[in-house]
């Protein structure tokens, strides 16, 4: 219904080479964040690198921003807080800290025993990771984004052709890869909460390239004859304006919960932000430039 531009003429397969050689930078820094991240050099938080978990129950009500300051004060500083919904409840994460690890919890209750002794609290849980655990999830995201990865290969090759198959899985990859990368320069935490963000990526990159393979589709059946570039060129050209639509929407969605949504889910939207970006990037450049590479400048419809 709403179309923000109209019938475009842009010549993005002849832009191809540009963009496979800025994406592949992409990937190649890529590996070297998730080599880094491997061995533990990267902003790990406490589910992958091991840390103490404390859930308190407060009395009266308290601000996070006065928890934050006396955990600080009393020594404790690689720690993430969440305030969880009714009776005064706060969340503390720390990471793995210069304190034996059993004895983390007893160092963040005694900071805020003694900052706050008119407002008492009680322990409703605590739970903590130790470095082999954190190892052990930090594998099985790995896995989780190559299952997805290896899931998205079959089912393009089954819905199109496998040329197709190669393009989408190429630029879903590419998609993840280039939202670790900036984490992994900004320095941000590198957790399961990411994870999730870069796995929300995968399955909106692959929704975004289907609709253009779509139309790739339609037309190579009805313009037997052309060239297999130009009629790419055509089919992105008119699902251009659809595509843009789309990723605005989902970007001011994003962007409301970066600014609105509070420090809990501050990095899952960041995430979010670039993801749309960068997908909408790859849709277009990335996904449709492979296919054409990896079957030829050849007809890939003979039905």
């Amino acid at each position: 219904m709403l179309e923000l531009i109209k019938n475009t003429r842009i010549d993005f397969m002849g832009k191809r080479n540009i963009a496979i050689a800025f994406s592949g930078i992409m990937l190649l820094a890529g590996f070297f964040a998730i080599f880094q991240i491997a061995i533990g050099k990267a902003n790990l938080g406490i589910d992958f690198a091991g840390g103490t978990s404390v859930q308190l129950k407060f009395e009266k009500p308290v601000k996070v921003h006065d928890i934050r300051q006396a955990l600080e004060s009393g020594g404790i500083k690689d720690f993430d807080l969440q305030e969880l919904a009714g009776d005064n409840k706060i969340l503390i994460r720390a990471k793995n800290i210069e304190i034996q690890l059993g004895k983390v919890s007893e160092q963040i209750t005694g900071v805020i025993r003694e900052k706050y002794p008119e407002n008492r609290f009680v322990v409703d849980s605590t739970t903590e990771i130790g470095p082999k655990v954190g190892g052990k999830l930090r594998a099985d995201a790995g896995l989780a984004i190559i299952a997805a990865t290896i899931g998205i290969l079959v089912y393009i090759a089954i819905r199109f052709k496998f040329n197709f198959a190669v393009g989408a899985t190429v630029a879903t990859f590419h998609d993840v890869m280039a939202v670790l990368v900036i984490f992994f320069l900004l320095g941000k935490e590198i957790n399961l909460i990411l994870v999730t963000a870069l796995l929300t990526i995968a399955g909106y990159s692959l929704t975004d390239t289907v609709v253009v393979f779509d139309r790739i589709r339609e037309n190579l059946r009805v313009r037997l004859k052309d060239p297999v570039e130009s009629v790419m060129n055509l089919s992105i050209n008119e699902v251009l304006s659809r595509t843009l639509v789309t990723s605005l929407t989902v970007l001011i969605s994003s962007a409301a919960m970066f600014f609105f949504g509070g420090e809990v889910i501050h990095d899952f939207s960041l995430a979010m932000i670039l993801g749309v970006v960068v997908g909408t990037y790859s849709s277009i450049f990335v996904a449709s430039p492979i296919v054409l590479l990896w079957g030829g400048n050849k007809q890939l419809l003979k039905k």
